[in-house]
C-alpha cells in the first residue's frame, strides 16, 4: 500500500515537470527564433537604408547628368551660332579682299593706261603686296645729283594725277631710292638727303602743280638700303636711281572688318 501510494507521487510529479520542460524548450526555441527574426530585420533595415543612400546617389548623378547635358548643350547651341556668326565674317572678309584686289587691278590698268607713251626704260607699273607701284627711273625724272624734277619727270607726273584726282579713295606714298655711290654736295650730304629731297619734290609737284590733295600723300626716302638690282654694274646702279609712287586703295571697309572681328585664339 504504501509503494503505491509512493508511485502515485512520482507520477504525478513527473506530469507536473515534463509540461514545464516542454514549455521552456518551446520557449527557447521561439526566443531564438525570435533573436534570429530581430537580426535579419535589422539585416532588411540596412539593405534598406544602403538602398535608399544608393537611390539617393542616384539621384543625385541624375541631376548632376541633367545639369552637365543642359550645360553641354547650351554650350553647343552658342557654338554653332559662333561658328556660323564667323563664317558670315570670314565671307565678308573674302568678298572685301577679292573687291580690294579688283580695286588694285583697275588702278593698275588705269595708270598704265595714262602713261602707255612712255618708255618701258623710263618707268614701269606694276602690282606688289596689294599695291599699284608707279617705278619712275632718274633718267625720265632728275637730271645726274639734282632733285629738280625736268620736263619729261612733270607730264609723267602730270598723268598719274589725272587719275589720283578722278579716284580720290586713294592712298599715296612717294619713296626716293638711290644706288650705294656716295654723295656729297653742299645741297645733299649723302644718298638719304639726295633720296628724300627727291621724294619731296615729287610731292610738290603733285600737289603744287597738280592739285593732288596732300592730307592723302606722304614723302619719304630710302637711300641705297632698297636696291631692286645689283649695284655691280652700271645698268644695275641705273635701275636702282628711281622714285616710287606707291597707290593704295583705301581699306576703310576692310580694316573695320578685321578688327571688328573676335580673337578666336584668346577663345
Amino acid at each position: 500500500m504504501k509503494n503505491l501510494r509512493l508511485s502515485i507521487v512520482a507520477l504525478s510529479m513527473a506530469a507536473l515537470i515534463f509540461p514545464s520542460c516542454v514549455a521552456k524548450k518551446k520557449y527557447l526555441a521561439a526566443q531564438s527564433a525570435n533573436a534570429d527574426l530581430t537580426r535579419r530585420n535589422e539585416m532588411l533595415n540596412k539593405d534598406l537604408a544602403n538602398a535608399q543612400d544608393s537611390l539617393q546617389r542616384l539621384g543625385n548623378n541624375n541631376d548632376i547628368l541633367r545639369d552637365v547635358y543642359n550645360v553641354t548643350n547650351s554650350e553647343l547651341s552658342n557654338s554653332k551660332e559662333q561658328i556660323k556668326s564667323q563664317q558670315q565674317r570670314l565671307k565678308q572678309l573674302e568678298d572685301l579682299i577679292m573687291a580690294q584686289q579688283r580695286n588694285t587691278e583697275a588702278l593698275r590698268k588705269k595708270i598704265a593706261d595714262a602713261l602707255v607713251n612712255f618708255k618701258a626704260n623710263e618707268l614701269t607699273v606694276t602690282i606688289k603686296n596689294g599695291k599699284v607701284y608707279v617705278s619712275m627711273q632718274e633718267s625720265l625724272l632728275f637730271p645726274s645729283g639734282s632733285a629738280v624734277v625736268n620736263k619729261g619727270g612733270k607730264d609723267a607726273l602730270a598723268k598719274v594725277a589725272g587719275v589720283l584726282n578722278t579716284n580720290p579713295d586713294i592712298n599715296v606714298e612717294v619713296e626716293g631710292h638711290t644706288d650705294n655711290k656716295p654723295i656729297k654736295t653742299k645741297l645733299y650730304p649723302d644718298n638719304w638727303a639726295l633720296s628724300t629731297a627727291r621724294a619731296v619734290a615729287i610731292t610738290h609737284v603733285l600737289t603744287d602743280d597738280y592739285s593732288v590733295s596732300p592730307v592723302k600723300i606722304k614723302a619719304s626716302g630710302r637711300s641705297e638700303y632698297e636696291p631692286v638690282a645689283t649695284n655691280a654694274t652700271e645698268e644695275g646702279r641705273a635701275l636702282n636711281r628711281r622714285t616710287e609712287i606707291i597707290l593704295e586703295p583705301k581699306l576703310d571697309a576692310l580694316m573695320d572688318l578685321i578688327h571688328g572681328m573676335p580673337n578666336t585664339a584668346s577663345n
